[in-house]
């Protein structure tokens, strides 16, 4: 019998995954990128092509050019700098050393083998997609944590663990700007969109607040978890196919030791829950911020070693409780085998480091951000197509600019402004942003942590390359960006409130 033809959209990721895999290794990709990067600042700081900075008025900003007496100076001096500042590099090591002693004492094997015998199998992938969205209250651990653990998960289904890392990484990454509670993220972006409001209208800037977008990001957690459950079953699934790869997970069900060992981590872990807690939620404790807040706050910068204690120390109990650790020796040595695995990612960092800087040095992207925003001035549009401009153009400046926060650093002072004087308040323009920035995250190898997600792929399927990646993740960016934008236009015909106060229109 005659296989069935591909439809179009299986055929147009199957030329996505050959084109991207016909790609260098993505650690000789982002050294040739960083020097491609270095001879074009020079080739546009030729043209003398220059922006009037956005917010500073009267100040103008040129494409500095890298391959100048200065520039070459900057790349030797700055290069030891530009990898030991790479943002992932910190936190992934440092939670990786709490993961890795959890992962290789078994407790995480046995935390996942008691998990999916014991929950439906139906919402195991909603639920690992929700599990992604809601991690943005932990800023970007989220991005260590659960892709691998979602690859374990599907692994020891039966089903390939791809689709669980795929579905881990859209909720964390293409769902990041959702969530049930407040966090940094909202923090973050809110103030700049205070002041970039502030730079058009003072008095209306004084009246804003950071939960601006709370009660749309709240429905948009459903919304997204829905939507990133189907994609995964319906799309990456059947064209993932069966995994033939060596990795397996058996899973039988606990034997006594490892019930013992798992209720003593479970106590050790609530220990450690009550000990960071009395460091948060007492008035005067050491880890609030001024004025007792939390969402700015020592807390939230620190989230990361919390996390790695959170692991570590359950990890050890159990594996004292299992013999599986005997002394400080097997400690050390687990903690040394698990930075052994990280030797790819390390050298990743490494080029992928100097790539960024490099990028950032260059204005390249600020002026990329400029003549955006002018182009959208320009062409005069109003209601819902000039949001959707907006969002496809703040999607594909994403594609160059990994950074949420210096992206919109860069966006907000231009696009606020503008978006104000069509009729839409600051607090619509920056959920429109958010969508744009959350939903192309997963296919921008530009972004901050790709790097890391291609490195635990690696696991599962050794020849994984950048477009297999971009291929695998792509259903998500399209059925995420098309849903929210969707979600997004309802709101405005109805004219609900974006979030306390927050409203879809700025009126002067």
């Amino acid at each position: 019998m005659k296989n069935k033809r591909p439809g179009f959209f299986q055929r147009s990721l199957d030329r996505v995954e050959y084109i991207g895999n016909k790609l260098p290794h993505p650690i000789t990709l982002f050294a040739l990128l960083a020097i491609a990067v270095v001879v074009i600042s020079a080739i546009v700081s030729a043209t003398g092509v220059r922006v009037e900075h956005p917010g500073e008025e009267g100040t103008f900003v040129e494409v500095t050019n890298l391959m100048s007496a200065e520039g070459i100076k900057y790349i030797f001096t700055s290069m030891v700098d530009n990898f030991i500042n790479f943002a992932p590099l910190g936190v992934v090591l440092a939670t990786m050393l709490g993961i890795g002693v959890a992962e290789r004492t078994g407790l995480i094997s046995a935390c996942l083998r008691g998990f999916v015998l014991s929950i439906p199998k139906s919402l195991i992938t909603a639920g690992l997609v929700f599990a992604g969205v809601m991690s943005s209250v932990a800023s970007d651990a989220g991005y260590v944590v659960l892709p691998p653990l979602g690859a374990v998960i599907f692994a020891a289904l039966g089903r390939h663990p791809l689709a669980g890392l795929a579905a881990a990484f859209a909720g964390v990454s293409a769902g990041f700007s959702a969530n049930l509670l407040l966090s940094a993220t909202d923090a973050m972006l809110g103030e700049m969109t205070i002041d970039a409001a502030a730079i058009w209208d003072p008095a209306y800037a004084e009246t804003m607040n950071i939960a601006m977008n709370y009660y749309f990001i709240i429905v948009s957690v459903f919304l997204l978890t829905l939507v990133g459950a189907w994609v995964t079953e319906k799309v990456i699934e059947p064209r993932l196919g069966e995994y033939k790869g060596e990795y397996k997970e058996d899973l039988k069900g606990l034997d006594g030791i490892e019930k013992k060992g798992l209720l003593f981590a479970a106590l050790s872990l609530l220990v450690g829950l009550v000990l960071t807690a009395l460091l948060i939620v007492p008035e005067g404790a050491p880890l609030r911020g001024d004025n007792g807040e939390i969402i700015q706050s020592p807390f939230m910068s620190s989230l990361v070693p919390v996390i790695m204690f959170l692991f570590f120390i359950p990890g050890v109990v159990y594996g004292i409780v299992t013999k599986n650790i005997k002394n400080d020796k097997d400690v050390a040595n687990q903690l040394s085998d698990t930075m052994a695995s990280m030797g790819m990612f390390i050298v990743l960092a490494f080029t992928a480091g100097q790539f960024v800087a490099y990028f950032a040095e260059s204005n390249m992207g600020l002026v990329i951000g400029v003549y955006g925003a002018e182009f959208l001035q320009s062409i005069n549009l109003s209601g819902i197509p000039l949001i959707i401009l907006f969002i496809v153009i703040a999607g594909i400046i994403n594609l160059f600019i990994g950074s949420a926060s210096a992206k919109w650093a860069m966006m907000a002072p231009v696009f606020v402004p503008i978006m104000m004087q069509l009729g839409y308040s600051p607090e619509m323009t920056q959920m429109a942003y958010r969508i744009a920035d959350s939903t192309t995250n997963i296919i921008s190898p530009l972004m901050t942590y790709f790097a890391i997600i291609i490195a635990f792929a690696q696991k599962y399927d050794k020849n994984m390359g950048i477009g297999t990646l971009i291929s695998v993740m792509f259903p998500y960016s399209i059925f995420f960006m098309i849903s929210w934008t969707l979600m997004l236009i309802v709101w405005m015909l109805f004219g609900v409130d974006l979030g306390p106060g927050s409203g879809i229109l700025y009126n002067n």
